[in-house]
C-alpha cells in the first residue's frame, strides 16, 4: 500500500513540478502573465499543436524544446505506471482496501480475532458460517492481502498494542479472541483490551498444560480460557463411548446450514416479566426451550415450565430451526 501511494504522489509531483516550471520559465523568460504562461505550458505539455501565444524568442524556443522532452517523458512514466497497476492487480487491491477500511470504520457489535493461526482461521470460519461480523488481526502486512481475498475483515498489527486495538474498533465490539501460539501474547492482548473496553468478553487459547498459566491468562483479564489440548481430550473420549450423543450435540452446534442448532438469546426489557408460554404463540414456530440461565446467579434451570417467568439479563437456551430462532430473538430482544 505504501508502495503504491509513493508511486502516486512520485507520478502527479513530477506533473505538478513541471507545470510550475513550465509557468515559470515562460513569465520569467518571455514577460508574460500567468494565464499566457499557464496556456502556453499546457499545450506545449499536452502536444496540442496549437500555435505559440505570442512570438518566442530564442531563448524561449530552447526552453519549450527541453518543456515538450520533460512532458514526454513525465507522461511516459504516468501511463506506464498506472498500466503496471492495473495488470499488477495493484489497483483492484486499493479498492478492495478501501472497502474495507470504511467496513472498519463503521463496524459494531463484532468479535475481533487475534491470530492467524489454526484455531484463529477455525474460529474465522464458524463466525463466517453463522454472519457474525468479525475482524481478524494478522502482525506481517503481507498477510492482510491473502486473508482479503478470502473475504475476512483484516488489519495488521500487534494486536497487544492500542493502536491495534483501536483499528478493530474494540470499543464496539462484542467480543475478542486471543488465538495466537505464545500465552504470554495471549495475556497481553487480554489485559490490553480489558484496558480499553472493560466490559467485553475475552476468550483466549491455552497452549500451555500448566495449571498457573490458566490462572495467570484469567487475572490478565480472560472471561474463559480453552485448552485445546484438553478439550480434544475430552473429545475423543466422548467420541468414543457416547458418539451419538456428541454427534448429535455437534450438528446442532453447527451453523445456519444446518436444520436445527442450539443458539443462545438474551431477554430484554420488552420481553421481562412475561412467561415462556407467552411466546410460542409469538413465534409460531415452535423453537424448544432447553434451558434457562438466570441472570442473577449464573443457575441453569433445565426443561423449564411454559410458566415460568423470564427477567431481564436470563439466557434462554433455544433449540430450533435458523428461521425459528430469529423469530424468538426478535420477540424477546
Amino acid at each position: 500500500m505504501k508502495d503504491i501511494k509513493q508511486r502516486i504522489f512520485t507520478t502527479f509531483g513530477a506533473l505538478l513540478i513541471l507545470f510550475t516550471a513550465g509557468v515559470t520559465g515562460y513569465a520569467l523568460i518571455e514577460k508574460w502573465d500567468f494565464l499566457d504562461s499557464l496556456y502556453m505550458t499546457v499545450i506545449t505539455l499536452a502536444t496540442i499543436g496549437y500555435g505559440e501565444v505570442h512570438p518566442l524568442s530564442q531563448t524561449g524556443r530552447i526552453f519549450t524544446i527541453f518543456l515538450i522532452l520533460g512532458g514526454i517523458g513525465t507522461m511516459t512514466y504516468i501511463f506506464s505506471s498506472i498500466t503496471a497497476l492495473l495488470i499488477e492487480g495493484e489497483l483492484k487491491d486499493v479498492f478492495r482496501r478501501l472497502k474495507m477500511q470504511n467496513r472498519l470504520e463503521n463496524i459494531k457489535d463484532h468479535y475481533i480475532v487475534c491470530g492467524a493461526t489454526h484455531a484463529g482461521i477455525s474460529i474465522c470460519e464458524e463466525l463466517r458460517k453463522t454472519d457474525r461480523p468479525f475482524v481478524l488481526v494478522v502482525l506481517k502486512d503481507e498477510e492482510v492481502k491473502k486473508f482479503m481475498e478470502a473475504g475476512y475483515c483484516t488489519v495488521a498489527g500487534d494486536a497487544s498494542t492500542d493502536e491495534a486495538m483501536a483499528k478493530c474498533s474494540v470499543s464496539k465490539a462484542r467480543g475478542i479472541f486471543c488465538a495466537l501460539k505464545n500465552d504470554k501474547d495471549n495475556a497481553f492482548i487480554a489485559l490490553t483490551a480489558r484496558g480499553i473496553a472493560q466490559g467485553i468478553k475475552i476468550v483466549t487459547v491455552q497452549n500451555e498444560n500448566d495449571h498457573k498459566m490458566q490462572e495467570k491468562l484469567a487475572r490478565s483479564g480472560a472471561d474463559i480460557v480453552v485448552s485445546p489440548s484438553h478439550i480434544g481430550g475430552l473429545r475423543m473420549v466422548s467420541e468414543m463411548t457416547r458418539p451419538a450423543t456428541v454427534q448429535f450435540l455437534d450438528s446442532m452446534m453447527r451453523g445456519k446450514s444446518a436444520n436445527c442448532r442450539f443458539e443462545d438469546i438474551s431477554v430484554g426489557a420488552d420481553a421481562a416479566g412475561k412467561t415462556l408460554d407467552a411466546f410460542k404463540g409469538a413465534d409460531k414456530a415452535g423453537a424448544l426451550v432447553v434451558a434457562v440461565k438466570s441472570g442473577a446467579g449464573g443457575e441453569y434451570e433445565i426443561n423449564p415450565l411454559p410458566s415460568r417467568k423470564i427477567r431481564q439479563g436470563d439466557v434462554l437456551v433455544a433449540l430450533g430451526t435458523p428461521e425459528e430462532i430469529e423469530r424468538l430473538e426478535a420477540v424477546l430482544g
